[in-house]
């Protein structure tokens, strides 16, 4: 007869219920250290290993080290390992493999004790992760206000340096945010050799890390399989010192508008990259661009480089932190600086190409430099031997040559619209869903995305390259009403 509060099984093996006790006591005394030492005490219980596998970060905890790989695998397609035991654990899994030795019935219940404490100290972090997520959002706006030696002296002094940016949107943005955060664990320890904020601001994910001037890519790999798996598009820029952080922010929102479904995160220096630009013949280019920049400043040059490679007024707006209207109002008086209508799809292309342009190597030879060898240069016109080179022609023909008239036709009216269809129909004379069409084979032809603002600059350049005629759509070839005829 069993004791009062005994089980009659407790009571015919009391052994097992002190080890049973006993095993309890160690994870529990293990999971209020930290989720590694519960790891790691239960892999010392099944005399083995264990392994908590994230599916976006890996090996979360794994004892030892050199398991990390096999717990990840063994999550990833349980069936090729029927040996591990695995249980869900604070949106993860946890994967224990016993050692040969090891009563079944304890490994079953070290897994299962050690899942339930994970959820434990998963729900008491969540508890915690808003009031630091808002920590980490504030941080971020202290960073973009300029405010950069107050943020690094909290988190690190000056071992932190610089910084590199994401900006991600999408549909499923807060998702994404609590499942980077798990995965990135961020930490805000003072004297660190890298911190990583994460921050939700007007609707989209800012990652900042800050780091010594370089990093390991760890945050990288994460942001790109967050991004595909969530369905995002992110742009990334730097590293760039702290105290141009502003800056990164604004170019990491520019790269992100050249983001597409087949690239779900770009780097803002491979936005606006030429093939053209190498090809050019460095001197009268670089002087060229000098001469036409003269009157801009750097913050200048900035604005325009981000609204030319976002593609409009508004989205440069959002990147740069700024209205639209001051935008506008700014983009008007560099018009006006420049002597040049910013307004027409040819001088947009012009300007995007001298924003590119290597420094030139005497300032006194870009103030000389121009068509007439009077005054400074102009956009409306490029020098004479900038583009009359055999290179510049190979390159404008292998990217616009074989279009057929009409597909050539539509698509230069279209770039004179800046890529607005309903008005580059209405001039064409057809139904905006067949110029769709014609831009939808363009884009498949030229094996180019046409979404992409400064893809469209180049495509703009290399169309009046290898212009033989007009291009008029009075030109365009018809067969009656509104249809075309192919020549």
């Amino acid at each position: 007869m069993s004791t009062t509060g005994t089980t009659g099984h407790e009571a015919a093996c009391p052994g097992g219920a002190r080890q049973a006790r006993e095993t309890t006591d160690r994870l529990l005394r293990a999971a209020t250290r930290s989720g590694a030492h519960l790891i790691a005490e239960a892999a010392l219980l099944v005399q083995g290993w264990a392994v908590l596998a994230d599916p976006i970060a890996g090996a979360v905890y794994s004892t030892p080290a050199a398991a990390a790989a096999d717990g990840v695998h063994a999550a990833a397609d349980p069936h090729e390992h029927p040996y591990c035991l695995q249980r869900p654990a604070a949106g993860a899994v946890l994967v224990l493999a016993p050692g040969p030795t090891v009563p079944p019935e304890l490994a079953a219940r070290v897994a299962t004790t050690t899942a339930a404490l994970l959820d434990v100290r998963g729900q008491r972090a969540a508890e915690l992760r808003g009031e630091q997520m808002r920590l980490h959002t504030t941080l971020v706006r202290l960073l973009l206000a300029g405010h950069t030696t107050a943020v690094a002296d909290t988190l690190g002094g000056n071992r932190l340096t610089h910084a590199t940016v994401y900006r991600l949107t999408g549909a499923d943005v807060p998702t994404a945010h609590q499942v980077l955060w798990r995965a990135v664990r961020p930490s805000l320890a003072p004297h660190a050799d890298a911190c990583t904020l994460l921050g939700r601001l007007d609707g989209e994910l800012v990652v900042a890390e800050l780091h010594r001037g370089g990093d390991d890519g760890r945050v990288l790999r994460l942001v790109s399989r967050v991004s595909e798996r969530h369905h995002l598009l992110a742009g990334m820029a730097g590293p760039l010192p702290l105290a141009e952080m502003p800056t990164a922010h604004s170019d990491a929102a520019a790269a992100r508008h050249s983001a597409t479904a087949d690239r779900r995160i770009v780097p803002a220096d491979a936005v606006g990259t030429s093939r053209l630009t190498p090809l050019l013949p460095t001197a009268p280019y670089a002087r060229w661009a000098g001469s036409v920049l003269r009157p801009l400043t750097a913050a200048h040059q900035h604005l325009l480089l981000v609204w030319l490679r976002t593609g409009s007024k508004p989205r440069a707006a959002a990147a740069l932190g700024l209205s639209a209207g001051t935008v506008r109002a700014q983009i008007r008086e560099l018009s006006r600086l420049l002597r040049a209508d910013l307004e027409d799809a040819t001088v947009q292309a012009h300007l995007l190409l001298a924003l590119r342009a290597p420094a030139p190597a005497d300032d006194a030879d870009a103030d000389a430099d121009s068509e007439n060898g009077n005054g400074p240069a102009r956009l409306e016109t490029l020098p004479a031997d900038l583009l009359d080179t055999d290179a510049a022609r190979s390159w404008a023909l292998g990217l616009v040559g074989g279009l057929e008239p009409h597909l050539r036709i539509a698509l230069t009216c279209w770039l004179d619209h800046h890529a607005r269809t309903a008005p580059a129909a209405a001039e064409l004379h057809v139904h905006r869903t067949t110029l769709a069409n014609w831009l939808t084979q363009c884009a498949e032809h030229l094996a180019q995305n046409l979404g992409d603002a400064t893809v469209r600059a180049e495509v703009h350049l290399a169309l009046r390259a290898t212009r033989t005629g007009p291009d008029d759509p009075a030109a365009l070839p018809r067969r009656g009403g509104r249809t075309y005829r192919r020549l």
